[in-house]
């Protein structure tokens, strides 16, 4: 217990001067995502508590380092805050809210998109030995170790001295991507990008899913591409991702239209058949339903916010 706690100290004392590091380079910038001269690495801000617009999530790792957040995925909430990260292993419809935030103390996190070519090599070095069983899912949010939060700083002080990023920057990305498959939820990580497990090949149905979520689903084939029986592969889908292959679709119609609504000025009866709705009073119904407002509700609340 002594040995958790002190642990917990060093971690709070290196997000501390992670935070400055974070806030030294988005001081003066709005609120948003800033990227960085590091193409995979961005730094979040935000002075005020704000929701983020519903959207899909590629794989990544997000790590809180001053504030809190809360994580909406398929009406299960997640909270998480200072030396805690996300980790998303697939394509997931999630929302983040900014929870904990000030002027005098914004909301600071640190954003790297994760390459599963880099982390296939590590894992073919360490242990490429995986249970192809059981899915894990492909979120988790965990406590950070000193030792992941020691690469983070040193990725971030590689912004001073921009001439070392190209030699050094690659180095330190190999470790993190180590110290995250050496973490409590290795298994997930793991998974990600392991040729063959349950995971990647959820992963490549969902990407099917999402090149063309206007047709109608058929399960039984993208059981077939999974090299499932359609039983396992509902089970498998559900696992990794909380919710069945209908509902992951019907949450990604419900956020093209609502993103094209804002942005093209479309009513709602035109906008349903456009992704993939045959009924218009059905596409109300789910949208105020996963939104909390008919769509030309929420699209003017939107607008006014």
């Amino acid at each position: 217990m002594v040995i958790e706690t002190l642990s917990h100290q060093t971690a709070i004392a290196k997000c501390e001067e992670l935070a400055a590091l974070v806030a030294q380079h988005t001081d003066g910038q709005e609120d948003g995502v800033h990227a960085t001269a590091i193409d995979s690495l961005c730094f979040t801000r935000a002075c005020n508590p704000a929701a983020a617009m519903p959207g899909v999530s590629e794989p990544l790792l997000a790590l809180v380092v001053q504030g809190r957040k809360e994580l909406l995925l398929n009406e299960e909430i997640y909270r998480y805050g200072m030396a805690q990260y996300l980790v998303v292993s697939v394509d997931l419809p999630l929302s983040a809210y900014v929870v904990e935030a000030s002027p005098v103390q914004p909301y600071l996190g640190l954003k790297l998109d994760l390459d599963p070519v880099q982390l296939c090599d590590i894992i073919a070095q360490t242990n490429p030995g995986i249970d192809q069983k059981e899915s894990v899912r492909g979120w988790f949010v965990s406590n950070a170790e000193p030792s992941l939060l020691d690469c983070a700083i040193r990725l971030t002080k590689l912004l001073e001295t921009p001439q070392d990023i190209p030699f050094l920057a690659p180095m330190i990305l190999r470790e993190l991507y180590y110290r995250l498959l050496m973490g409590d939820q290795g298994e997930a990580v793991r998974q990600l990008a392991t040729s063959g497990s349950n995971m990647q090949r959820i992963a490549e149905v969902i990407k099917r899913i999402k090149a063309d979520f206007t047709a109608p689903l058929r399960v039984e084939e993208l059981a077939e591409q999974a090299n499932m029986s359609a039983s396992s592969f509902h089970r498998h889908f559900k696992a990794v991702t909380s919710m069945s292959p209908l509902q992951y679709q019907k949450q990604l119609r419900l956020l093209e239209a609502r993103q094209r609504m804002l942005a093209e000025d479309m009513d709602a009866t035109h906008t349903a058949y456009q992704v993939g709705y045959e009924s218009a009073s059905q596409f109300s119904r789910e949208y105020a339903r996963m939104f909390g407002a008919p769509p030309m509700k929420d699209i003017e609340r939107l607008r006014t916010a």
